[in-house]
């Protein structure tokens, strides 16, 4: 067997991330970094710490996901573009086969997918509010003062949650100060947030779907032990925190890159020391009047996107000749 590995990237609003996969997909490195709405830099500051573990030569495939999928695509010479929901399901049923229904909870969108019978079936995803999201529980925990970890451990001491609204991230915020205003305790205020984001996902995201174990939580929220007793009240029985649930999409994508079986065009680690620069124009050439996105590397333009005729995925010579 050829040795190489596979590299997979998930590019979100608020995280970036990056495995590496052996041939048998088992995660052999993974990087978690923040965004902080630079996707581009924040993937070559992941490149360059792999860089040092792995050459070039080495990676014989790559896939991106996430929100930022087009751009880093483009700029990695991604093998494999793919939608979140089609990564996640695929790291989902590699964790485990038996899967039936995933909850992915990210920082600034949550997510569930329906699988039967190893395939994804259904989902439906929440990109409107706030509070069922882990942005929202970011700025709670930030305004009171704890960290995530002990966001999770103090639900967890609760005894009596308070029901705190979570239709409306603003609500919730304003009935959570009322709460410490009459004096409750934080544990309580606390659990009751996780079951307030709890029951937001379920009327949202989760409304009207066969939920079926087992279920995997995925996402960074899954490390909020709090979220994930309160789901499990909810439901009745465990649900399970696969070991790589902050990087899910992006080992998805990676599974998935395995299975191109052509020459990479993987543009190397190198990419971390290099000059890229992102553009924009408005294309001339019919009243629909597209706003082309191109990616200028080292001062070379490779391919742009985002008009409906798909001239421009040609490469730029073609499309302006």
């Amino acid at each position: 067997m050829t040795a190489g590995f596979y590299l997979g990237v998930d590019v979100g609003s608020v995280s970036t991330n990056l495995v590496v996969v052996d041939h048998q997909g088992e995660v052999v490195e993974k990087i978690y970094l923040r965004t902080e709405g630079k996707p581009v830099p924040s993937v070559q500051k992941g490149l360059s710490r792999l860089g040092g573990v792995f050459k070039d030569q080495e990676i014989l495939g790559a896939g991106v996901t996430g929100s930022g999928r087009k751009l880093i695509g483009k700029v990695l010479g991604a093998d494999l573009v793919k939608n979140e929901i089609t990564a996640h399901g695929t790291a989902a049923l590699y964790a485990n086969p038996e899967t039936k229904t995933v909850f992915e909870i990210g920082g600034q969108d949550s997510k569930i997918i329906i699988i039967r019978e190893g395939t994804v079936v259904d989902f439906a995803m929440n990109t409107v509010c706030a509070a069922g999201t882990g942005s929202f529980l970011d700025q709670q925990a930030k305004r009171l003062n704890i960290s995530l970890k002990e966001f999770g451990d103090l639900a967890l001491r609760s005894r009596v949650p308070v029901r705190i609204a979570g239709r409306c991230s603003v609500f919730a915020e304003s009935d959570m100060i009322h709460k410490q205003q009459m004096g409750y305790n934080i544990e309580d205020i606390v659990a009751g947030l996780c079951e307030a984001l709890m029951r937001n996902y379920f009327n949202n995201v989760g409304k009207g779907k066969e939920i079926l174990p087992p279920v995997l939580f995925q996402g960074g929220v899954a490390a909020n032990m709090g979220i994930k007793a309160a789901f499990e009240k909810e439901l009745g029985y465990r649900i399970e925190v696969p070991e790589h649930y902050e990087v899910m999409g992006a080992w998805g994508a990676a599974l998935l890159a395995r299975k191109t079986g052509e020459k990479t065009g993987f543009r190397g680690f190198s990419l971390s020391d290099r000059e890229i620069r992102v553009e924009s124009f408005e294309c001339p050439d019919c009243p629909n009047c597209c706003e082309i996105v191109t990616v200028v590397i080292d001062g070379e333009r490779i391919p742009g996107w985002g008009g409906r005729c798909g001239k421009w995925e040609k490469s730029f010579s073609q499309a302006t000749g």
